[in-house]
C-alpha cells in the first residue's frame, strides 16, 4: 500500500497547503514534498521485481480491489511499477521538491495556492506512473491538467492566457484521440477481456486476439488504433510537428513549472507511447518503422535548429526538448534492448538535465530580469556557481561523458545501431543522422555561453547583480549530482530497466 499511501500524502499535503497563510506555504510545501522523495527512495532500496508489468512479469508493491462495473467491463483500482516505471517515479518525487524550493525567490503572490497545485500536480502524476487499470491511469493523466493550466495562466509571463489555453486545447484534444483509439482497440478484444486492466489488454492484444470493430478488420483495427494513440501521446511528447504548444507554455510558464513541464510533463507521452504502442503493439510499430524513425529524425533535427535561432534563453531549452524526446522516440523504434532501454533512461536523464538547465536560466533572470542572450555577458564574474553549475548542465545535454545525457544517448546509438527493424541499413542511417544533432545542440549552447556569460559584464540595471541566494544554488547543486551520479553508475537505474524491457522485445523481430 506505499504507493496509496504517497499518493493519498501528497493529495493531503496539497490541501494543506492550500489552507495555510501565504508567509508558511513556501517552507512547508517543501517540507512536506520530501515524505513522497523518502517513500519513493525506499521503494527504489527495496525493489526486488523482475519483468514487465503488462506482460506477466512481477509487479512491486502491487494493489489490486475490485470498484465497479461498467457496461460489462470490469474497473478497479490496480496500481504497481516495475523497472520502467519506479525511476520516473522517483524522478517525478525529486523534482516537485526542487522545483518546489526554487520558487521561494520568484513567486511572491498567491503562494499558497501556487504550491497546493505543484503538489496537487505531483499526486496526479504518481497515479500516471503507477495506475494499472486504463480508467484509473486516464482519470490522472487528465488530471495533470488541471493544475498545470492554472500554473501557467496565473503566475505566468504577459502572454500566459494564450499560453494557458493553447496547451490545454492541444493536450485535451491529444487525450480524446487517444482515448477512442485505446477504447476501440479494447472493443476489438471482444469477450478475450473483461476489464479494463493494463496487463490482460496488452497481453490479449500480444496473442492476436483483436477481432473486427465498428467495419474496420482486425488488422485495419489494430493501425487505426496504433495511430490514435501515437498521434495522442506525440502531442505530449512532443514531436514535430505537433511542438508548437511547448515553446510558448515554457516561456510565459513561471520557472519552477517550466521544471516540471520539461523534467516530468513530458515523460507522460514517451512512458504512454512505450507502454501503449510499442508494447501493446510491436507488429504494428515494426510495419512503420520507417516514418516513426523518420519523425524520430525529423525532431531531433528541427528541434535543434530551432533551437539556434532563438534569442531567449528559455526557448532554447524548450526547443532542445523536442530534439532530445527525438532521440527517446529513436530507442523505442529500433525494439532492442540497448535501444528501448536507452530511450527509458534518457527519459529520466533529460528530466534532470532540462530541470537544472530551466533552474539555472529562472535563477539568472530572478536576479537580471531577463533571459535575452544578447542582453547579457559577463554573468560568470557576477555569478561564478550558478555560471558553473549552467556550463555543466549544457555540456550534460552535449553528452559529455561521465554525466547521464551521455550515458542515455550511447544506450540509444548502439540499440539504434545493431537494429534490424527497418531493411539494410536503414536504422544505421536514420541513427548517424540523428547523431548530427548532437553537434547542433553544441553549436547552440556553446554560442549561447559565450554571449552571455563571458565577456565584459555590460547589462545596465539600478540594482546590483550578484551571486544568488543559497536556496536558489542549492537545488541546481543537487541536479547536478544526480546528472553526475546517474551518468557514473548507470546502473542505478539501467539495471532495472533491461530487466523490465526485455520481454517487450520477444517476438518481435
Amino acid at each position: 500500500m506505499i504507493i496509496e499511501a504517497l499518493i493519498a500524502f501528497t493529495f493531503v499535503a496539497a490541501l494543506v497547503t492550500f489552507a495555510l497563510p501565504d508567509e508558511y506555504a513556501n517552507k512547508a510545501a517543501a517540507a512536506l514534498s520530501v515524505v513522497p522523495v523518502l517513500g519513493s527512495l525506499w521503494m527504489w532500496a527495496q525493489y526486488d521485481a523482475t519483468g514487465n508489468a503488462l506482460l506477466g512479469g512481477d509487479i512491486a508493491f502491487e494493489t489490486t480491489v475490485e470498484w465497479l462495473d461498467l457496461a460489462g467491463y470490469t474497473l478497479s483500482w490496480h496500481t504497481g511499477v516495475d523497472g520502467i516505471s519506479l525511476p520516473l517515479f522517483v524522478l517525478t518525487t525529486v523534482l516537485t521538491t526542487l522545483a518546489i524550493v526554487s520558487a521561494w525567490t520568484p513567486i511572491s503572490d498567491r503562494q499558497s495556492q501556487f504550491y497546493g497545485l505543484m503538489l496537487f500536480m505531483e499526486a496526479n502524476l504518481l497515479g500516471v506512473f503507477t495506475a494499472l487499470d486504463f480508467f484509473v491511469w486516464f482519470v490522472f493523466w487528465e488530471a495533470v491538467l488541471v493544475p498545470m493550466y492554472f500554473l501557467i495562466g496565473v503566475w505566468g509571463g504577459p502572454r500566459r492566457k494564450y499560453a494557458a489555453i493553447k496547451f490545454f486545447v492541444y493536450t485535451n484534444i491529444a487525450s480524446l484521440v487517444m482515448f477512442i483509439g485505446f477504447v476501440a482497440l479494447v472493443f476489438g478484444l471482444g469477450d478475450s477481456v473483461s476489464s479494463f486492466d493494463l496487463p490482460a489488454i496488452a497481453q490479449a492484444t500480444r496473442a492476436g486476439e483483436v477481432g473486427s470493430f465498428a467495419g474496420l478488420s482486425a488488422g485495419a483495427l489494430r493501425t487505426a488504433a496504433f495511430l490514435a494513440m501515437f498521434v495522442g501521446f506525440a502531442v505530449k511528447v512532443p514531436v514535430a510537428p505537433l511542438h508548437t504548444w511547448l515553446p510558448d507554455a515554457h516561456v510565459e510558464a513561471p520557472t519552477p513549472v517550466s521544471v516540471m513541464l520539461a523534467g516530468v510533463l513530458l515523460k507522460m507521452g514517451t512512458y504512454a507511447l512505450l507502454r501503449f504502442n510499442f508494447t501493446m503493439l510491436p507488429d504494428v510499430a515494426t510495419a512503420l518503422a520507417v516514418p516513426i524513425a523518420a519523425i524520430a529524425v525529423i525532431s531531433v533535427i528541427y528541434g535543434a535548429l530551432l533551437a539556434l535561432a532563438q534569442e531567449d534563453l528559455k526557448r532554447i531549452v524548450a526547443y532542445s526538448s523536442v530534439s532530445s524526446m527525438g532521440y527517446v522516440i529513436l530507442g523505442l523504434v529500433a525494439y532492442t534492448t540497448y535501444g528501448v532501454g536507452g530511450a527509458t533512461f534518457q527519459m529520466v536523464a533529460h528530466g534532470l538535465i532540462s530541470g537544472l538547465m530551466f533552474m539555472a536560466v529562472g535563477v539568472m533572470y530572478n536576479v537580471t530580469h531577463t533571459r535575452m542572450v544578447g542582453d547579457m555577458s559577463g554573468m560568470a564574474d557576477r555569478m561564478p556557481i550558478t555560471s558553473g553549475i549552467f556550463v555543466a548542465g549544457a555540456f550534460g545535454y552535449m553528452g559529455l561523458p561521465l554525466m547521464a545525457g551521455f550515458a542515455a544517448e550511447f544506450f540509444i546509438f548502439k540499440g539504434a545501431f545493431e537494429s534490424t527493424i527497418i531493411a539494410g541499413n536503414g536504422m544505421a542511417l536514420a541513427t548517424g543522422l540523428a547523431m548530427f544533432g548532437i553537434v547542433i545542440v553544441a553549436g547552440y549552447l556553446l554560442f549561447a555561453m559565450q554571449r552571455t556569460l563571458f565577456g565584459s559584464f555590460r547589462l545596465e540595471t539600478d540594482y546590483e547583480v550578484r551571486e544568488a541566494a543559497m536556496h536558489d544554488v542549492a537545488p541546481l547543486a543537487v541536479l547536478l549530482v544526480l546528472v553526475i551520479a546517474l551518468g557514473v553508475a548507470p546502473n542505478l537505474f539501467f539495471g532495472m530497466i533491461q530487466e523490465a524491457v526485455n520481454p517487450i522485445l520477444g517476438g518481435v523481430l
